[in-house]
């Protein structure tokens, strides 16, 4: 089913219905399947339309709120049009590998006639396979020839690419991820190379982190610092310590 409906930009819906048909599936399963494939509106009317026919469906609901949590983290990470702008929900999306157990995506651009330049998705436990249980993760996949190709077209092609990360962001609780993600954009978007560490664990193992990878900066944010505004700014060379706004911050960093 999935890769029928993979098909509907090149083949269109009488093309997917046809193949369907010819697979096995029934008028009345064709007709289940219309409301879905035909979405249309904004994000969020898409959503209310798939909570609306996928109501009896727990899986299908959940799917539904694992969708709205990454909006979420978008509308963090980036300014609120963004997300209207630049992300879209297809329903008729597939990917070509079955291991993914979330959300997938992929990455095209308007600017040049070509396909997707990007693509992946959520998948749990794949690594259980090589031995090593219980990790989760996101994958991502890049056309490197096809982003070559994009590049080259549009005159855009970097002369030289050397950036590294300059500042890691302590993660040191989930909780304060609606403080340090909007300050992770706003530091990309003064073009200031920085990362937050995936996860909350041990101060002494991000800070291994940071050395293992050269990161000159380490911003360590708890309670204290979301509360008051003063950040506190270690130099992993001097071991010097400071205190500085996000203002202040932005412009030692720069």
């Amino acid at each position: 089913m999935t890769v029928a409906i993979d098909k509907l930009d090149k083949i269109g819906i009488d093309g997917v219905n046809k193949e369907l048909i010819e697979h096995g599936f029934t008028e009345e399963d064709i007709r289940t399947l219309k409301p879905i494939i035909e979405l249309s509106g904004s994000n969020t009317e898409k959503l209310e339309q798939l909570k609306t026919v996928l109501a009896a469906s727990q899986t299908g609901l959940k799917g539904i709120q694992e969708i709205e949590e990454v909006f979420g983290y978008v509308s963090a990470l980036a300014e609120e049009e963004t997300l209207a702008k630049y992300v879209e929900v297809d329903i008729t999306l597939a990917r070509g590998l079955n291991y993914y157990t979330g959300c997938i995506f992929e990455v095209k651009t308007n600017e040049v006639a070509m396909g997707s330049i990007g693509g992946g998705g959520r998948y749990d436990d794949l690594t259980g396979m090589f031995g090593l249980k219980g990790l989760t993760g996101v994958g991502v996949s890049f056309g490197a020839d096809r982003i070559y190709d994009v590049l080259e077209e549009l005159n855009l092609y970097p002369s030289s690419n050397s950036t590294s990360t300059k500042v890691l962001i302590v993660n040191f609780d989930k909780t304060l991820e609606s403080f340090t993600l909007p300050l992770l954009a706003a530091l990309r978007k003064e073009d200031i190379a920085a990362e937050l560490y995936p996860t909350a664990a041990k101060l002494k193992k991000q800070m291994s982190y940071a050395d293992a990878k050269q990161i000159p900066y380490v911003l360590l944010i708890g309670d204290e610092e979301k509360e008051s505004g003063q950040l506190s700014l270690k130099d992993m060379a001097s071991g010097e310590q400071v205190r500085l706004t996000r203002e202040e911050l932005i412009e030692r960093l720069k």
